[in-house]
């Protein structure tokens, strides 16, 4: 990963610990939810672009990781999985842009569209993913 990802995988453990505290979740939790944010893009470490989530969920299991399906199912916005930290992840991932920095919703969308286009299957399913879980 580059150090932009890097940024962003902190910034989104971040979000995830402020968003757990809002949820009143105790403190292994919100140590729980910062080291899932930290690793929920490790997929990229382990090919292209596409099926980061899956690859990367998939050696997170492999190593024993207790959250591993919140990083297989968190861009599927088909996903019949579902649980309070894929929610947490989804809407912090949603919220920081990939530098890393604690945009929101509406200016995420922006950065995704402006990066891979209006018509992009990538901005498609960010707006659902937004509109699901916001």
């Amino acid at each position: 990963m580059d150090n932009d990802k890097l940024k962003h995988c902190v910034s989104v453990a971040r979000k995830m610990v402020e968003i757990g505290k809002e949820h009143g979740l105790g403190e292994e939790e919100l140590q729980d939810l910062f080291v899932l944010g930290f690793n929920h893009d490790i997929g990229y470490e382990f090919g292209e672009y596409l099926n980061h989530e899956q690859r990367g969920g998939e050696v997170l299991k492999r190593n024993g990781f207790k959250y591993w399906q919140e990083v297989y199912h968190h861009g599927d916005i088909n996903s019949k999985y579902d649980s309070l930290f894929l929610k947490i992840l989804i809407q912090a991932d949603m919220q920081v842009d990939k530098y890393g920095n604690d945009v929101g919703y509406e200016k995420r969308l922006e950065d995704i569209m402006s990066r891979y286009g209006e018509g992009s299957t990538e901005y498609q399913n960010a707006k659902i993913l937004v509109e699901k879980y916001r």
